[in-house]
């Protein structure tokens, strides 16, 4: 983990509301890891932020600009504009100063298993470009359902496919893929694939559904979870999510930021209904 002083190399958008942002990070290609996640500092004098939390898109090396200069390492981040914070990241340009903490948390462990399924909604589809990375490093066949309420929020599907990730597209109103929810395409894969391993990120309510069925189906999963975050290293204890022998008299909880953000799902408590309290 380290706290960089950096500068954004470029911030665009890529669909409507969401934005692509770049930032120099000396050392990241080497130490981040799939499924991990940075927190952000704008640094305005007018109007200063608490750090908020980015999954981590991908990271990589550009050439040096001038000659004798060293090569540019980089992360690569993907956001949604959703609030002041993320309108005010919007405006930001080349070269303005960022702070830039991590990286942060656990990130995906990839097992040995032959049929690895991806399930990202919206821009739960982030953290899962750097594993679709890694297990296509490894020559591993990877599938990724990607879903969303629009075609607005299918993400990356081009970079994703360049890899070699064979691609299913839904979304609600049926403007991109087949209409329906991402985990109707779930159920059909995992009655084809029989000894699969899930790995998911996206909003709650997908979780829970994608839990459910993958406990249906006797699925390891692993869940990377959207959780507001002040600090990211453990010491406000604000992201706490309840773990599997949580009882009101016995507490359970886990931190996402320190213990997360991805959690094998058996170590979550879950609900009933089928979803993550």
């Amino acid at each position: 983990m380290q706290n960089l002083k950096t500068v954004i190399l470029h911030n665009r958008e890529i669909a409507p509301g969401y934005y692509r942002m770049a930032i120099l990070a000396p050392g990241y290609p080497q130490t981040a890891k799939a499924g991990q996640f940075v927190m952000l500092r704008v640094q305005l004098q007018a109007q200063p932020l608490l750090r908020r939390p980015f999954g981590i898109f991908k990271t990589g090396t550009l050439p040096p600009e001038c000659s004798g200069m060293p090569p540019r390492e980089f992360v690569e981040l993907v956001y949604k504009v959703v609030g002041s914070g993320t309108e005010l990241m919007a405006t930001l340009q080349r070269g303005d100063q960022v702070e830039l903490l991590g990286p942060l948390g656990e990130g995906f462990v990839a097992t040995e298993d032959e049929n690895p399924i991806l399930v990202g909604g919206g821009i739960g589809l982030v953290p899962l470009f750097k594993l679709a990375e890694d297990l296509c490093r490894q020559g591993r066949k990877v599938r990724l359902l990607m879903g969303g309420r629009t075609r607005d929020d299918i993400l990356g599907i081009t970079e994703f496919e360049r890899l070699g990730v064979e691609t299913y597209v839904s979304t609600d109103d049926g403007s991109l893929g087949e209409e329906g929810l991402v985990t109707a395409v779930l159920e059909r894969k995992l009655a084809k694939y029989p000894g699969a391993q899930v790995y998911a990120c996206g909003p709650t309510p997908m979780l829970n559904a994608v839990h459910a069925i993958c406990a249906t189906h006797s699925t390891p999963l692993q869940v990377s979870l959207e959780a507001l975050m002040a600090c990211g290293v453990g010491a406000c204890l604000g992201c706490v999510v309840p773990g599997k022998e949580h009882r009101e008299d016995e507490p359970d909880y886990l931190c996402t930021c320190r213990q997360g953000p991805v959690f094998d799902a058996e170590l979550l408590q879950w609900p009933e209904s089928g979803g993550a309290a």
